[in-house]
């Protein structure tokens, strides 16, 4: 991969749901923190809390270099103008830091309730995202213009969303997979579409309580019919599934130990055609700040970092 790409968002980031939960002023402090430790990217949720442009107002306003991104904005909660008007705005405010993560489901039938939010059923994903694509860009602008633009990423994980990122967007942000997931997706968008991978850890020397927090985390995807057909996809069965994760399964998605074992996999991801791999810290209370965590990944994963 070249060193261009590598050098805007470094080679590790962090990513987490765990500031959606926070008051302001304590993720602006941890955000500042992230990027004095030397990560290259914060990469954020949107699920529970702070919709996606309000995060990205926040963090990016805490910090002065590091780039923030969506991980991912939810194409079924907002209309493509509305998603394309506040990428310009984050563009023009914070040139060159913002990357608008796009995913999920928006087709018109069988709209289901989830949290209060309508979230569109399964279908047509490829076709949706396409559409959406072509709705932003189709947004005149009646104000100052970024540049350089904000840069666009999709949530790809099967063949046909990753031909569609790497023909029409910077690249893919694929989200629980393993390196073989990686390397697969290498192949299908070719050498110069941007891929950034999401690595969940559990920074434990504890290897069973690792393997527990580790489990759950998984076995809350299975339930979530794309993640199911992509991890099928990669040779898992119903052995691998049914039931509950198996060891295999579980090992393959989230990688837990010592930070070495932490280092060795983002490796891995790296080796595999990845340009930037960013941690999801897991921990048994959902609610925790793991900045202890990202502190001690810092220091064995960052080449430059000094703390």
């Amino acid at each position: 991969m070249t060193d261009s790409r590598q050098a805007e968002l470094g080679r590790v980031g962090i990513w987490t749901f765990a500031y959606e939960g926070q008051p302001a002023g304590r993720v602006r402090e941890s955000a500042a923190e992230m990027e004095e430790l030397g990560y290259g990217a914060i990469w954020y949720g949107e699920a529970f809390g702070r919709d996606t442009v309000g995060q990205a107002w926040l963090l990016l306003s805490a910090t002065q270099r590091i780039v923030v991104a969506s991980g991912i904005s939810n194409i079924a909660f907002r209309e493509p103008i509305a998603t394309a008007t506040a990428t310009r705005a984050l563009g023009e405010a914070f040139p060159g830091r913002y990357v608008l993560g796009l995913g999920g489901h928006r087709v018109d039938d069988t709209v289901r309730e989830l949290d209060g939010y309508p979230v569109p059923a399964r279908g047509r994903a490829v076709t949706t995202m396409r559409a959406y694509l072509q709705a932003m860009d189709a947004v005149p602008a009646h104000g100052p213009i970024a540049d350089p633009a904000p840069r666009r990423v999709l949530a790809a994980l099967g063949p046909k969303m990753l031909q569609l990122a790497a023909e029409h967007t910077w690249g893919a942000h694929p989200y629980f997979v393993s390196t073989e997931h990686t390397e697969q997706a290498r192949r299908i968008m070719g050498p110069s579409a941007f891929l950034a991978v999401e690595q969940a850890v559990v920074l434990d020397t504890n290897l069973s309580r690792a393997r527990q927090v580790a489990t759950s985390h998984v076995a809350g995807y299975l339930s979530v019919p794309h993640q199911e057909a992509n991890i099928r996809r990669l040779g898992f069965n119903d052995d691998d599934i049914v039931g509950g994760p198996s060891h295999r399964l579980v090992d393959a998605i989230v990688a837990y130990g010592e930070a070495e074992a932490i280092r060795r996999r983002v490796q891995e991801h790296l080796d595999a055609g990845a340009d930037h791999v960013c941690l999801q810290v897991l921990t048994a209370d959902t609610s925790y700040l793991p900045e202890h965590e990202w502190r001690e990944l810092a220091s064995a994963l960052l080449p430059h970092h000094t703390a």
